[in-house]
This record gives C-alpha cells, structure tokens and sequence, in this order.
C-alpha cells in the first residue's frame, strides 16, 4: 500500500494518495472493530469514522517536533571539531610586548590578517586548534613577552536550500554552525503525508555529504554535527514503509521503515505497548484480501509485518476482581474487593450503619454512567449549535435580533459544555434491585446521613435550605424561599431525591399534599426561557433538565 518512493509521474503520484487514503481508512476501521470486538467488560460502541481519521490515521511518529522552536534560536556555540571557514569571526587579543585587541574576519582565501604579524592560514582549522595555530604565527615574529588569545565568535552566515517533501521549498539564511533541524523547521517541518522521517540528506556540490535519520534524535538525542556551507541543501526524501500501530500502546503513530517487512517486536520497541497489552491483532492490508490475525504479544520475535499493515495491541485477560467503594455513614471498611460479577446486594450486607445513616436512599455512583451523561449532553448541545446556527429569518430587523439571541445561547451552550454529571445510578430504594444490580470497577456506593432540610435552587428569589415538615407543600418552600422569580405559570419544577429518582410537577401539583417529597430532597426551580424561536426554547429546556438531574446544577441563560 506504501511503495518505497514516489516517482514523478502523474499516475504514479495519483496512485500513492489513494494509497495513503485507503491506510488511513484502514485505521479508522481498526478502531472500529477494536470497539466491537473488545475484551469482555469493554462496552461496544461505534467508533465515529471521521475522527478516528482524524486522531489516528494522521498522525505520524515525530511530525510533532516541527513546530517552530528549531527555528526561533540560533545555535550560538561551537563544537571543538568545528572547522573554520570564510566569513568565520574571530576575536584576538596581543598582549605585553606588542598590543592588538579585535575582531577579524576569515578571508576568501582562509586566511586571517593580524597587524605586524602578517596573514594567518586558517581555513580548516578545527576549532580546538585556533589559538594554538595564532599563538605559532604570532611567536614566530615576536619571541618572547607577547600574550596571545584567540576564540571564534562568529560562524559564517549561509544559505541553505531545502528541498523534497518539506512544507514549504526555498533558499534559507543561517549559520554553518546551526543545525539541519533548524532548517526543516524553517521550512515549516516534513511533509507528514509524503515525507520521510528517517532519510534526510545533505548536498554539496550534488553528492551526498551526510545521511540522516530524524528517528535516532527522536529516540536516543543523537543528531550529527557538522557545519553547512553556502549553497548546501538539504533534502527530504519520500516516505518509505509504513506500518501503523494502534490500541494499549503509549505511541499511537504511523511508523516508518527502509525496509518493506520488518520485525513486529521491533515495531513495538517505539510503540511502547501499556501493561494491559496481552495480545496483537493485525491487520493485513498488503495482498489481495484483508486478512486479520490475531497472536498472544509473547509471540511479536517470530512474527513480520509489512509496509500498509496495521497492528493494534489489545487486552485478552478475564475478568478476575473490581474494586468498590463505600463511603459516608457507616463503621464498616471502606474498600471492598469483590469478585466479577458481585453484586450490590453483597456489599450491602456488610456495612454497618451508623444511627444517623440513611439505608433506604444509598447513593450509587459510576464512572461508566458518568461518561455516557456527558456525551448525551454534549449531543444535545451540539443539536443546540446547530438549530441556532441554521435558523432563518424573513427580514432584517428579525436577522439582527437572532443574531443577538444566538450570541447569548452559543455562550450558554460553552458554560454547559464544562458541566460534569455526577454519573449517579438511579436506585428507587429496591432490595430487589439490590440483589440484580452487578457492580463496576471502580463504584462508588455512598451512604448519605439523615437530613432533616429540603434546598430550594433555581429561579427563587432567595435560594436555600429550610427545615422539613410534614404537612407543607412544594409550593410551601418556594414561598418559603422568596416566591418565583417569573410567573410560576412559566416556570419548571423539579423534585430530586436522594437516591437519585426524580418528579417533575406540573402547576397543579405544587400545592398538592400527595406530592411526594422528604427530608434530604432538592426542589429545583428551572428558569424559563425566552426565546422568539419555540423549538430553540423546547431544546434548551430539555438541556435544562438533563443537567439539573444529571450535575445537580441550574444552569441561568
């Protein structure tokens, strides 16, 4: 699927993109066979193509040190095995029998010139050897009582041409003293798509003068020094094989190869597979058919992949034990391991409570639960984003007021964006959804204390908590806390229990003594929204709800 160069004609470059694009896709599907094949306790979800293309297929080992800081600082020391060249500055100081203090330029004919002393030959010289080589020159006119001191200050400025598959050709000013990362970075990095990554190559005079491979700085920090000279160009050649990686591995990247087979093991040495890793599974993209196989990770020594397939580590192990917590009013351990498949019942029975726990309203939180609240609400605001971005409007005056009522909603919608859910499992005070409710890794069963005050939140005009009673009503506590900032004609209650349950009320029922609430309860009073659009108000009411019950919280427009 990757050849190991791109030539020059049309249909042969024309071949390559689709190549590219068919890897690309590849991955995409990796992922999502990845999400419906999964270990058992994995949930199985579609993977959404487009962002997988986005986050997977793109990415390519070492596209990210090209970001411009090569190019923001110079390299302003010098290596001792550095050679003098024309244009080189050097600092010299004479002192004693004869005094000069200055600094002088390397001639096109490599030579220094040093008042009394004459022209000094430096071109080529390494570095490490200048003052020696001045202090020579200098004795041989002046025997005795002349101090000398002698240290490059400058490197020649020069023009480099990068060329191949960088972002952005042309001719560079630098240093011969800077490095070829400086350079590519200048030219806004390698190409991610068509360049190479481990053949990059310096031209002098059109032969070969060094061979470089970004991946020996990208993993050991090593990059070779030399200095560039005026008119060198430096040259990215095209990709080679690419073998991606995928799954339970640090490194998620396109990795690239001078080889088109190569060992899996050596392939997995950069990835990096996390501890969970058990086994490979690849998918065989070069020949007639995909084909996938699936191998223990022990195995990786014996087994070769080739350029365009794509090796994904997963997690075979089984299902052993899950950790669970118990917090709140109880004098019983609070970190329970449990075997798989255990469930909210056998934890129950060995908590003992204290005199103020509430056993009928525990709480059960979970991070699964919690996840999926929040993609349910970023679908619905994303839905939000898109009616209030694509509504129309029948005149000017009608434009300029939706124009402005968009601004309001679109800031609403990126505060509710930072909304967490508290990822609470409903639980309605059941003993048999005790016994049939499995529990998760990582649970979190509370034990909330008895609570003798009911909080009144939202669109009240004095927000707080207040004692229970017996006889009152929902419309009691608004009372209680101020009354209804709106008419209560347009306003939405909510009634939140403490094991998670809910009621809405409708007008009628906020006066009603059958209305079911206790001591720990929550009255949530929505504000109402004013909109001229009715849908856009039914949607924001419902994304109104959905955080109340979900995060606890009245979100105000």
């Amino acid at each position: 699927m990757f050849n190991d160069g791109i030539r020059t004609s049309a249909g042969m470059q024309a071949r390559v993109v689709l190549a590219c694009l068919g890897f690309f896709v590849l991955l995409a599907g990796a992922g999502a066979a990845s999400a419906q094949v999964g270990p058992i306790g994995q949930d199985a979800r579609p993977t959404d193509t487009t962002e997988t293309v986005a986050l997977e297929g793109h990415k390519v080992f070492g596209e990210w040190i090209f970001d411009g800081q090569f190019s923001q600082a110079q390299f302003t020391g010098f290596n001792p095995d550095y050679q003098l060249a024309s244009g080189d500055q050097v600092t010299i100081q004479l002192w004693g029998g004869y005094e000069f203090q200055g600094q002088v330029a390397v001639d096109n004919q490599g030579n220094i010139f040093l008042p009394k002393v004459g022209p000094v030959s430096l071109a080529g010289v390494r570095n490490a050897d200048l003052n020696e080589i001045v202090t020579k020159a200098v004795q041989g006119v002046f025997k005795n009582n002349v101090g000398v001191y002698a240290s490059l200050s400058g490197a020649e400025p020069v023009k480099v041409f990068v060329t191949g598959f960088v972002k952005q050709p042309g001719l560079y000013p630098g240093h011969s003293s800077d490095s070829v990362l400086r350079f590519l970075d200048l030219a806004g990095g390698i190409d991610r798509l068509r360049g190479s990554f481990t053949s990059v190559e310096v031209l002098r005079q059109g032969k070969t003068l060094k061979e470089i491979n970004l991946y020996d700085f990208l993993l050991e920090g090593k990059m070779p020094t030399f200095q560039l000279y005026d008119g060198d160009t430096i040259l990215v050649k095209a990709v080679q094989s690419q073998v991606g990686v995928l799954g339970l591995v640090q490194n998620q990247f396109l990795f690239e190869f001078d080889h088109p087979d190569v060992k899996v093991s050596e392939v997995l040495a950069m990835a990096r597979p996390t501890s969970r890793a058990t086994h490979i599974r690849i998918h065989r993209n070069n020949r007639s058919h995909e084909e996938v196989e699936y191998y223990p990770l022990e195995l990786a020594n014996d087994l070769t992949v080739e350029a365009g397939d794509v090796i994904e580590a997963t997690s075979d192990k089984l299902p052993g034990t899950i950790s669970v917590r118990v917090e709140g009013e109880h004098m019983s351990r609070q970190e329970y391991i449990l075997p798989y498949g255990a469930r909210l019942s056998d934890v129950l029975k060995n908590i003992q409570y204290t005199p103020d726990a509430q056993p009928e309203a525990i709480q059960l939180f979970r991070k699964s639960v919690q996840i999926r609240q929040k993609e349910m609400l970023m679908a619905q605001l994303r839905a939000l984003e898109s009616s209030v971005l694509t509504a129309r409007s029948h005149t000017a005056e009608e434009a300029s007021l939706r124009q402005r009522e968009a601004e309001l909603v679109l800031q609403w919608v990126e505060r509710a964006k930072q909304i967490e859910p508290r990822g609470q499992v409903t639980l309605a005070g059941s003993p048999t959804i005790y016994n049939d409710l499995l529990l998760e890794s990582g649970d979190v069963i509370r034990i909330p204390r008895k609570s003798h005050l009911v909080m009144v939140h939202g669109d009240v005009l004095f927000p707080t908590a207040m004692a229970f009673e017996e006889n009152r009503t929902p419309q009691d506590y608004i009372d209680l806390a101020g009354g209804f900032v709106q008419s209560s004609g347009g306003s939405n209650v909510l009634i939140l229990h403490r094991d998670g349950t809910f009621d809405k009320l409708e007008n009628r029922r906020l006066d009603s003594r059958r209305t079911d609430i206790g001591p720990g309860d929550e009255i949530f009073v929505l504000p109402r929204v004013q909109t001229k659009h009715f849908q856009l108000a039914k949607d924001i009411t419902s994304v109104l709800y959905q955080i109340a019950v979900s995060a606890g919280v009245i979100l105000r427009l």
